[in-house]
């Protein structure tokens, strides 16, 4: 698994370095920015749409794909979750494109963009589902292989439309990838899809509501909040700093996103599912560090490559001055390091459907991140908001570290007073 997506990575970087360059090339560095903030707002969009029930479908697919009567409650609820969701997005986004216009592009002129997105919301809510199922399935070979045909047709997609409208061409592309998405989905994976989705058994009724609601709350905070954060520390840095060094940190996310779409499929295609099925601590601890002796040094060497060549891909990845860029790159890619490893331990609170304590942990991260950017762009300028990044991750992984001791700490008193009683 880590090799095909190793391989699918690799391909889309090198794509991506194409694409990047194509754009930056006819657009400005506060016109990258906005594009930045879209792309917040598609993130947000896939787990608005589907009431944040991704991490759920995963998990449950995970433990019951061989009971079919609780996959068929698994599949009615999100029927039910994903077109309230999907409803409730639409007529938010269609209705108050002016306010979304200025808010993600700066420009309530370009609320037919925003309208465009709106469009295109059954199709990110179809895709969100389906990738759950398939991460539960752990099909790890069909999802590599969806991921990079769609991920070649929506390139082509965005060089087409941007040659034709530049700045207003990529956004429209951005906003019709989950089109692409669901229909190269379906065209690969609909026997899998036929065989654990009874389509004409789904009602509307949603039995698992419940136990779903909570995954509705854990992704609120993880990826709303957290794109959310993104869009007012760009924003930040322009009010504070200018539009050009929102567009340098535009850009450094766009690296850091790159290969980081490699811990992603990690985690939900193997991480969320190992860590459901294991319920002491020892298997834990043995499956960690396994995954950490597998991935860390694949990933630390990665990086310490992407550092020792941070010139060459600037120059190659960008058209115009993006040199500035170069100086973030420490403190960006140390905190991805640490990040690596302290979001693969937070799985367990997925797994173990730990509420609480995810919600206090991704809180408590977004705030230190928010905090301290504020507080270090007035001392290192742009900097600072990468060296927030790094000391944010540093507290998060320790916080992380123990509360999991902790759920294991009190699971093991709770077993021995079940045995005495």
């Amino acid at each position: 698994m880590t090799s095909l997506n190793a391989l699918v990575i690799l391909i889309r970087l090198i794509i991506s370095f194409f694409i990047t360059r194509e754009i930056t090339g006819i657009v400005t560095k506060g016109q990258y920015a906005q594009i930045g903030n879209f792309r917040n707002l598609i993130v947000q969009l896939t787990s608005l749409t589907s009431l944040g029930i991704f991490n759920g479908i995963v998990k449950y697919v995970a433990e019951h794909k061989k009971d079919e009567d609780q996959l068929q409650k698994l599949f009615s609820t999100a029927t039910v979750f994903t077109v309230i969701g999907s409803i409730l997005s639409f007529f938010a986004l269609y209705f108050g494109a002016d306010y979304f216009a200025e808010k993600y592009l700066g420009d309530p002129n370009d609320a037919y963009l925003i309208k465009i997105t709106a469009v295109a919301i059954p199709f990110i809510s179809i895709q969100r589902v389906f990738n759950g199922v398939i991460n539960g399935l752990s099909q790890y070979k069909a999802f590599s292989k969806v991921e990079l045909i769609a991920y070649l047709f929506s390139s082509a997609l965005t060089l087409w439309f941007l040659y034709w409208k530049q700045f207003d061409g990529v956004i429209i592309s951005i906003a019709m990838a989950p089109i692409i998405q669901v229909i190269v989905m379906l065209f690969i994976m609909i026997r899998v899809f036929k065989e654990y989705v009874q389509f004409h058994r789904l009602q509307w009724k949603a039995p698992l509501a419940k136990s779903l609601l909570a995954f509705t709350i854990m992704s609120f905070v993880s990826t709303i909040l957290v794109q959310e954060i993104e869009v007012w520390i760009r924003n930040t840095i322009e009010y504070k700093l200018g539009a050009d060094d929102a567009g340098i940190w535009t850009g450094l996310m766009a690296f850091s996103k790159n290969y980081m779409v490699f811990l992603n499929a990690i985690m939900t295609l193997y991480v969320l599912p190992k860590f459901a099925g294991i319920h002491h601590r020892a298997g834990f601890m043995n499956e960690l560090g396994t995954i950490y002796k597998t991935l860390l040094p694949l990933f630390g060497a990665g990086m310490l490559l992407v550092y020792f060549l941070r010139y060459f891909l600037i120059d190659i990845q960008f058209k115009g001055d993006y040199s500035a860029m170069a100086p973030l790159f420490k403190w960006q890619l140390l905190g991805d390091f640490i990040r690596l490893g302290s979001v693969i331990l937070a799985s367990q609170f997925l797994a173990k459907k730990m509420v609480y304590n995810f919600i206090f942990t991704e809180v408590l991260s977004l705030a230190l991140f928010y905090g301290f950017s504020v507080i270090f762009i007035k001392w290192y300028g742009v900097e600072g908001v990468t060296m927030a990044h790094f000391v944010r991750y540093i507290v998060y992984f320790a916080v992380v570290y123990v509360l999991i001791l902790r759920y294991f700490k009190k699971q093991k008193n709770n077993n021995q007073n079940a045995e005495k009683v």
